[in-house]
């Protein structure tokens, strides 16, 4: 990764967040809760960077819509989050294959 990639990445990272202050408080606030949890289950897609952005376009459209961010959601974040990544490999998932192999390894 070069200096320039690094720039770009952080120039574009800029941009996702001023978008994401232009919205209405509570669609921050979900918003923030929502990348909190993908931060922690961290899908594996998290760092090709569609995703949050793919989200906060999902939340403008609400807010040109006039809707409120639960009635985009519903009430449970982290099952939202979930459905989101349903089908994509987490970090989780990646360290968890290793060691479902190596088990019968350790045993001597």
């Amino acid at each position: 990764m070069s200096i320039q990639d690094i720039i770009e990445g952080k120039k574009q990272w800029r941009a996702h967040v001023a978008r994401v202050k232009a919205l209405p408080p509570d669609y921050q606030i979900v918003y923030k809760e929502m990348q909190k949890y993908l931060f922690k289950v961290g899908p594996v897609s998290l760092s090709d960077g569609t995703l949050l952005p793919g989200i906060v376009d999902f939340f403008e459209e609400g807010v040109a819509a006039g809707k409120g961010v639960l009635e985009l959601i519903g009430t449970d974040v982290a099952a939202f989050c979930d459905d989101l990544i349903k089908d994509s490999p987490t970090y989780a998932d990646a360290y968890r294959e290793p060691m479902s192999g190596n088990s019968g390894a350790a045993e001597g």
